[in-house]
């Protein structure tokens, strides 16, 4: 693994998470509407293999954000909703044509609320 200065870390690491999670939130909802007419076997196959590439972004984000960025494995975890909620919301709006409704933006708020308690004792000095 390529070894990352912390301050570098601690941007790759949520910056792989988004494109991971682009990925992720494709394979489990583009088939919805890119696939509604195949059988259930193809779309199955289909998000397999979009999910693989999730997993090529997610892996090393992870890894960085734990072992070079110093982030623990809570705030990682915490990191990954928030931006997954970001992105399915984009997502949703965008691709799907969905509205978001209030109780999404509400959801979201807790989000950034446990996104505050599992960051607020983190010194951006140290990895």
């Amino acid at each position: 693994m390529i070894t990352l200065s912390p301050v570098t870390a601690r941007i790759v690491s949520p910056a792989l998470l988004v494109l991971s999670n682009l990925f992720m939130t494709y394979a489990w909802y583009g088939h919805l509407r890119d696939a509604k007419n195949a059988p259930l076997w193809i779309a199955i196959g289909l998000s397999w293999g979009v999910a693989l590439l999730e997993y090529c972004f997610q892996v090393p984000a992870n890894r960085i954000g734990f072992q070079q960025a110093g982030y623990s494995l809570a705030q990682l975890k915490v990191m990954q909703e928030v931006i997954t909620m970001a992105v399915f919301a984009a997502f949703a709006t965008w691709y799907m044509k969905e509205r978001i409704t209030l109780d999404f933006l509400w959801a979201g708020i807790c989000l950034v609320a446990a996104a505050w308690f599992m960051f607020r004792g983190v010194s951006t000095a140290q990895p």
